[in-house]
């Protein structure tokens, strides 16, 4: 007897935006060290960015739905896994995860990772996080 075939896997991606401030400042470095390493952006006022991260999903189609994930529960998720967390933060101050490293766009890539993740509980492979600072400025995080 033949297998039905395998549905197929896609990636699906979902984006909000959230403000946050945050001082690139390290403490594992001198002052003169973090003036040198992180310019204007180790200012001790800190400073803030308009921040967009994009979510990306895999899975395979559910043949009944037709959907790799509810879109209502994926932005239910971000909402409290990443805008209920930073949205209007100061990351430095405000999130655990930043007390002992640099809010750099890599680390805060990351935190989203980790943060996002038990939301997902299987029913969908986390795939990629891309954070975009600025319209320049662009990390992507798959979990390595």
């Amino acid at each position: 007897m033949a297998q039905p075939p395998k549905p197929p896997t896609v990636c699906l991606s979902r984006t909000e935006s959230f403000s946050a401030a945050h001082r690139l400042h390290s403490n594992a470095l001198s002052a003169d060290e973090n003036r040198a390493i992180y310019g204007k952006c180790n200012n001790p006022n800190g400073h803030g960015h308009n921040y967009e991260v994009e979510v990306v999903v895999k899975g395979e189609i559910d043949p009944v739905t037709g959907m790799v994930v509810n879109l209502t529960d994926l932005k239910e998720w971000m909402k409290l896994a990443i805008m209920d967390v930073m949205d209007h933060k100061n990351l430095d101050r405000d999130v655990d995860y930043f007390a002992d490293k640099p809010s750099t766009a890599e680390n805060i890539a990351v935190f989203i990772w980790n943060n996002l993740k038990p939301y997902l509980k299987g029913r969908v492979e986390l795939d990629e996080v891309r954070l975009f600072e600025t319209s320049k400025n662009k990390v992507y995080y798959r979990g390595e």
